[in-house]
């Protein structure tokens, strides 16, 4: 597990390229038959993928949680941006399509991932913070009939914002949130860009009681996204390639704008679970 500190405004501000994309830029996550994973000090968020091919892959505690196993003071969300899988808790398998996900609840002990197929194995992405609770592990559909143990992303849920005439068409349907899937601070969801738009999150906002992280995907081989941070009159961006993340501070616009549509997914974590929390920064402001 990578360790990343967390960092101060005033000294990003003096970061260079390479500087900035140490700090931030989460990077080689996806690899075939390991869990890789990056440990922030910014609300102790743990972003990570597990790819497994040949064999199934467990979850374990490590020397920078101090903890008997993984999940014993944590609660974690998945996404599976690959093929069909599974993910198995504490001898419950539970089975993970395409853009399908999870909520675990703090205390399970064991955790193993495995793939349908290793020609199209399965890309599962998580994000796990700090819990105090006990919530109920589900599976989540973003569509579909109501199955046991499963959450139906309910309407309400799958929100159409932006206009092709500014670029930024999108869908954001939100897999794990108050009301929904209940959590004790995790919020996780999806981003999917239109054909002919570009922008995310435009007009940009930041949130000081919550951090977030980004995944992008569903980017071409020559295809990138410029993503956006820092303080609203002191931006910066990094270049982000396909299945790459990106780590924003409180204190940080993140907002991205790509050479073509894309998909990201979203996670955050901090003082409090209100997605609209936030403090919104007009264009005419932004330098």
């Amino acid at each position: 597990m990578e360790l990343r500190t967390a960092v101060s405004p005033r000294d990003v501000k003096h970061y260079t390229t390479d500087r900035l994309r140490e700090e931030f830029l989460i990077q080689d996550l996806f690899t075939p038959d390991e869990i890789r994973m990056v440990y922030s000090h910014i609300d102790r968020i743990i972003t990570g993928a597990a790819v497994p091919v040949e064999k199934s892959l467990g979850l374990s505690g490590t020397e920078e949680l101090r903890a008997e196993y993984f999940l014993q003071r944590r609660e974690m969300g998945i996404l599976n941006i690959g093929g069909a899988g599974r993910i198995t808790v504490d001898g419950k398998e539970f089975q993970i399509g395409h853009r399908e996900g999870m909520y675990i609840g703090m205390g399970a002990r064991e955790v193993f991932f495995s793939s349908d197929s290793p020609e199209k194995p399965a890309k599962f992405y998580f994000n796990s913070t700090p819990a105090h609770c006990v919530y109920p592990t589900v599976r989540i559909k973003p569509e579909g009939a109501p199955e046991a143990d499963t959450v139906i992303v309910k309407e309400e849920n799958k929100v159409e914002l932006g206009s092709l005439e500014q670029s930024n068409h999108r869908t954001i349907c939100k897999y794990i949130l108050p009301g929904q899937v209940e959590s004790c601070q995790l919020e996780m969801g999806m981003t999917t860009l239109r054909p002919g738009s570009v922008w995310n999150t435009m007009p940009c906002h930041t949130h000081d009681r919550r951090m977030e992280v980004y995944l992008y995907f569903d980017i071409p081989e020559d295809a990138f996204v410029m993503h956006y941070m820092g303080e609203p009159q002191e931006t910066r961006h990094i270049v982000v390639r396909n299945q790459e993340a990106v780590i924003s501070p409180s204190w940080s616009i993140h907002s991205g704008c790509g050479s073509q549509a894309y998909t990201f997914i979203w996670g955050m974590a901090g003082e409090n679970q209100d997605f609209d929390d936030m403090d919104g920064v007009e264009n005419r402001e932004l330098r």
